[in-house]
């Protein structure tokens, strides 16, 4: 009788402190979820790293028996990246060390956190670090592709905001990227994603951020091409403090919101002024409510930044049908915006939805060689998400996504946000990297030669001179 890997990995990994799961274990369909149900993956062993030795230990594993490497953190990538089919993951989950030094504004946050985590501990020193839109989003997924959050005009993306990073790599040594140690593998894991190593700790800094005033503004969805247009115009030259991404979705069917306008097709933003002044808030957005129709709903108030960072997680549980696609925008033209309108009116399922969030302000402090992220002079990221429960609307919600990503692609700036991408070739990387490309296959030749971290958006080993 054969060994199976997950036996191999208990007769070897004399020195593994974690667990080693596999399918013949119970725990095994716990230990193995894909946040998106539309992909099913079926690893061979799934080891649940408490160390980065542990993480050393399973990365030697895969090596010797020639193994496919996943690694998850939150395991909250669209495109299943987290996971495999016949391989090892190595699971940061219990990784969740989070240590704030107030004083310092920094937070060391072990590779295994969620961001609901890191924005309890920072809220309560009233401080906070760019952190995505969704609490449930892994630190370490949103972090290495770029970041992106509702305090991205403020503060910047996640990486800005990264000031080290201690890595196993894929022979399993242990390094810390910083500015001053190995500061060109410093400079690829900044939006390069996970290409290079295995992240098991980030040090960021942090900002002061407590009481936010945040909500959403919804239009009727037939108003969209005035509202679209209306925010174009305003959201580059509003101040920093406020970050608001333009939406097309339906009214969630449950509180807050009111019920007449539960599942009804909508467009607006969703707001987020980092600073507790209410008036100041209501300043800043007047010029894009004065220049429009009467809102159906206008729902922004004060409180702590925690809550809007978990305003989608009820509404986005793990165990949806997910389908996305992207892309960097510089312009949106009149046919843009009418494309949208019409993809809008369209939309598939209540939890379908299409965001465009800014990228500008403390984003374009930066050069778009100064990281890995090259897109630093693009105005929004798009994103274009079907979304549903039941399996029965898998091809609606994909088709819809699809048809919608392919009408707007031609007014796109080429590339996307890795991070909201599915696996979608190299040419697609490539392109979303631009002239970093070539930059990044040489490091990560020098970092993993051999490709092992590659179930990513992967970036190839440039070829030994």
């Amino acid at each position: 009788m054969s060994v199976t890997p997950a036996q191999a990995a208990r007769q070897e990994l004399t020195q593994f402190k974690g667990q080693l799961i596999g399918p013949d274990d119970s725990g095994y369909d716990e230990a193995s979820p894909v946040y998106n149900a539309m992909i099913e993956r079926r690893p061979a062993l799934v080891a649940r790293c408490t160390s980065a030795e542990d993480v050393t230990h399973a990365i030697r594993f895969a090596r010797a028996h020639d193994l496919p490497l996943a690694v998850r953190g939150g395991g909250h990538h669209g495109a299943g990246l987290g996971t495999c089919d016949g391989g090892v993951v190595v699971d940061l989950s219990p990784l969740k060390d989070i240590e704030v030094d107030a004083e310092a504004r920094t937070v060391r946050v072990g590779g295994g956190c969620v961001w609901g985590e890191v924005d309890r501990a920072t809220n309560a020193h009233g401080l906070a670090t760019p952190s995505g839109i969704i609490s449930t989003t892994g630190v370490g997924g949103l972090t290495l592709g770029g970041g992106l959050g509702h305090l991205t005009r403020k503060c910047g993306l996640a990486i800005d905001n990264l000031l080290e990073a201690e890595l196993v790599l894929a022979d399993g040594r242990h390094v810390t990227a910083s500015a001053d140690e190995h500061p060109d593998l410093f400079w690829a894991i900044r939006g390069g994603g996970g290409n290079f190593g295995v992240v098991t700790s980030f040090l960021f800094r942090l900002h002061e951020v407590s009481t936010v005033v945040a909500g959403p503004t919804f239009w009727p969805v037939e108003q969209c091409a005035e509202v679209l247009a209306a925010y174009r115009d305003f959201i580059p030259h509003a101040p920093r403090e406020l970050n608001g991404f333009f939406l097309i979705g339906a009214v969630p069917p449950a509180p807050p919101f009111p019920e007449e306008l539960h599942g009804r097709k909508a467009c607006g933003v969703v707001w987020c002024y980092a600073g507790e002044d209410t008036d100041a808030a209501a300043r800043a957005m007047a010029p894009l409510l004065d220049a429009l129709p009467e809102p159906m709903l206008h729902g922004p108030a004060p409180m702590p930044h925690p809550m809007i960072q978990g305003a989608f997680d009820g509404l986005y549980p793990p165990g949806d049908q997910w389908y996305w696609r992207a892309d960097f925008v510089n312009e949106i033209p009149a046919e843009a915006i009418d494309l949208h309108a019409k993809f809008g009116a369209e939309l598939p399922t209540m939890k379908s939805t299409m965001h465009l969030y800014p990228i500008d302000g403390a984003v374009h402090d930066h050069a778009p060689t100064d990281t890995a992220w090259s897109y630093r002079d693009a105005r929004w990221a798009s994103v274009y998400a079907g979304v549903d429960p039941d399996p029965a609307n898998a091809d609606d919600i994909k088709r819809w996504t699809v048809d919608y990503f392919e009408a707007l692609h031609p007014y796109s700036a080429g590339g996307a946000y890795v991070n909201m991408m599915m696996d979608e070739g190299q040419e697609r990387v490539r392109a979303s990297y631009r002239d970093n490309y070539a930059r990044l296959a040489r490091i990560k030749a020098e970092y993993d030669p051999g490709n092992l971290f590659r179930l990513n958006q992967n970036i190839e080993p440039a070829a030994r001179p």
